[in-house]
């Protein structure tokens, strides 16, 4: 298998790049704010064939490059609906600072891909790979956790794009527009916690982590937190 992955942006998001093998196609995960640049780099480098976009959620730390990327191959990006009006509007919601800052960043708008796809309600077929989608509000409304199982590593069971639902040590803010902190910890509960021990968890900001590690350390995945 292939996977490469490198931050980019403001908030030094994780893009990822994974394939069955290199010279063979590939889904790009979270093409965020001057992601195309490196994301053209690695697809030139390692003969890949771009074959979707998906996004973990819609802010535009992870989804500004996205219409770049996917209009520039000519691939859908795939998004869950309730997050769907952030790839043209990034600054919805936010107070007036808030999307000022914004805008600053990225600009007045940015534009819908031409190509935008609702998730499946299960499995999504992609590349060779078999990508599970599992919602997990809380952070935003659309929040999906992008599980693959179709892959050989000794010691992992499965590798889940786990977006700004859970990092190393720490969980996805809820205090944005589209949060909510009682979704959040139900997310974290029934479906973040449900994956198995030998998850590799490939998060939207910091470093990779694993769920066994995040259960035991993460004191946000403690039973008195989760409580609340």
């Amino acid at each position: 298998m292939f996977l490469a992955s490198f931050p980019s942006g403001a908030w030094q998001a994780n893009c990822y790049l994974i394939a069955l093998a290199e010279k063979a196609e590939c889904v790009i995960v979270d093409p965020g704010q001057d992601a195309a640049a490196m994301v053209e780099r690695l697809v030139a480098e390692h003969g890949l064939v771009p074959s979707a976009v998906l996004a973990t959620h819609g802010h535009f730390d992870h989804v500004a490059d996205a219409a770049a990327v996917a209009d520039g191959y000519g691939i859908p990006v795939y998004i869950h609906p309730a997050d769907r009006h952030l790839l043209a509007d990034p600054a919805a919601g936010l107070d007036a600072g808030g999307a000022a800052m914004v805008r600053q960043l990225v600009g007045p708008a940015m534009a819908e891909p031409r190509d935008v796809r609702e998730y499946p309600a299960d499995v999504l077929s992609v590349a060779g790979l078999d990508v599970a989608v599992l919602p997990a509000p809380g952070h935003t409304a659309g929040s999906v956790l992008l599980s693959l199982t179709t892959i050989e590593h000794p010691g992992i069971d499965r590798i889940v794009f786990s977006g700004d639902v859970v990092f190393a040590g720490s969980v996805g803010r809820t205090d944005l527009p589209g949060g909510d902190q009682p979704t959040m910890l139900r997310s974290l509960r029934e479906v973040v916690l449900a994956l198995p021990e030998r998850t590799a968890l490939l998060p939207g900001h910091g470093p990779q982590t694993s769920l066994a590690n995040e259960r035991l350390h993460n004191p946000y995945l403690q039973p008195d937190f989760l409580r609340n």
